[in-house]
């Protein structure tokens, strides 16, 4: 599978697409490049997140955890809580006000982990950041 460029506030990032999760993959290239906003997560822990409301990706639940490592992205295509994209930085039990959720990993982060969690503070600290998925060229 292509990598992928990530530029998220002022940081760059790869990452590759992941085969355990070919549905979320083939919903979420189908919206490449993808531009939003990133702000810091409320309960999870260390991580970031696209809040992406009543967007139905057509995806049930593949390669799902609530658990993801830093660098790891997950979708969490909605259900008892707003559809979302979460980017780990640090420890993360994913989960809303609705209590425990869990997201597809379809994405890891393979360059610049060093740096995710500068950004994860940066957010916030210093509130949404720009967010940028695109194929790698």
């Amino acid at each position: 599978m292509s990598e992928i460029y990530v530029k998220a506030g002022e940081f760059f990032f790869t990452g590759k697409f992941e085969k355990h999760a070919p549905d979320t993959v083939a919903a979420f290239r189908a919206e490449m490049p993808f531009t939003s906003k990133l702000i810091h997560v409320r309960w999870s822990g260390e991580a970031m997140w696209v809040p992406l409301g009543n967007k139905n990706f057509g995806v049930g639940f593949e390669n799902h955890t609530s658990y993801p490592a830093p660098g790891q992205v997950i979708l969490y295509p909605g259900g008892i809580s707003e559809t979302e994209i979460l980017i780990a930085y640090g420890g993360v039990n994913f989960a809303s006000k609705m209590g425990q959720l869990a997201g597809n990993h379809f994405m890891t982060l393979t360059s610049g982990i060093d740096k995710l969690e500068e950004l994860g503070k940066s957010t916030l600290w210093n509130g949404a950041q720009d967010i940028l998925i695109k194929d790698l060229i």
